[in-house]
């Protein structure tokens, strides 16, 4: 990601200790992003918008890809036949704040399904339980029962290991991350945004394009906390594992628990919390000195 699209030099003043002074700041751009799907529909091309997001610039084609599988309108590769930025006539030929994504020939998309499961699944839980039931009936990847399992201090390296790759937090301070791991901890990708849900979207985008989906022999990690929005993401790329530096919603641990997720949340060097899916974890040296749940 360039300075150019991903960051912001800005003039801003640093008071410290009662003296005032202008200094050079970068800041995390954020800009809308269109996406408009072009699809066939009784013998004639219909291109619709489908979303509108705040993100930050760079690797809009994942996101787009990302966000169109978490919600159920493609399942596999071959269903996108490609994905463009419009050129703007206002940047001097440069690439604009709209992407086109082109389903292949013959892959229906039906307008008022997407509606309905955005509306269900996507919005934070309007409902639990209609949310639920909504992701159930279009999931497309079973999680694996029990595995893999992960070793305790893996987990709890993590959240450094992301840190380390995350460049332009480390410049700027204002991004969040979501970044994928094997069962040993090795960062397999790694992706920035103003928005927690859009870097899941960049994760998962960019595996979709790939052909790797499902992932479910990895971990995700996230910085902030779990809602129900991510772990909707994540079920859907069929990841077993998701580990949050901050702590989970209520329904983000129902969806865990009804898809048979492991949800970890904050995920510290030296701590976390299991919320569901605790058969997965290997911790050998935490030791049950009490049950305080009554």
């Amino acid at each position: 990601m360039s300075r150019s699209r991903g960051i912001r030099r800005q003039p801003v003043r640093h008071v410290r200790e009662g003296v005032s002074r202008k200094v050079p700041d970068d800041l995390a751009v954020e800009e809308p992003l269109e996406i408009r799907l072009g699809y066939e529909q009784d013998g004639r091309s219909v291109e619709r918008s489908v979303s509108v997001t705040m993100r930050t610039p760079g690797h809009d084609r994942e996101l787009a890809a990302g966000f169109l599988f978490s919600e159920g309108v493609v399942r596999r590769r071959e269903d996108i036949r490609d994905i463009w930025h419009i050129v703007s006539s206002e940047n001097g030929g440069g690439t604009s704040n709209i992407v086109r994504v082109r389903l292949t020939e013959g892959v229906q998309f039906d307008a008022d399904h997407l509606k309905r499961y955005f509306y269900m699944a996507s919005s934070c839980g309007v409902c639990g339980k209609t949310s639920i039931e909504a992701l159930r009936a279009s999931h497309p990847n079973p999680i694996p029962q029990g595995h893999p399992l992960v070793r305790g201090e893996v987990i709890q390296r993590l959240g450094k290991k992301m840190r380390e790759g995350q460049t332009v937090f480390e410049q700027t301070g204002g991004l969040h991350a979501a970044a994928l791991f094997d069962t040993e901890g090795t960062l397999i990708d790694l992706h920035e945004d103003v928005g927690r849900h859009n870097a899941v979207d960049k994760l998962i985008g960019e595996q979709y394009l790939a052909g790797e989906l499902p992932v479910s022999e990895s971990i995700m990690m996230i910085s902030g906390r779990a809602s129900f929005e991510i772990m909707q993401k994540a079920s859907m790329a069929g990841i077993s594992t998701v580990a949050a530096v901050s702590a989970p919603s209520s329904l983000a641990v129902d969806l865990a628990r009804e898809f048979g997720m492991t949800l970890l949340g904050f995920v510290r060097e030296e701590r976390f919390n299991i919320y569901a899916g605790a058969e997965r974890i290997m911790a050998h040296k935490i030791r049950e000195i009490s049950n305080i749940i009554q």
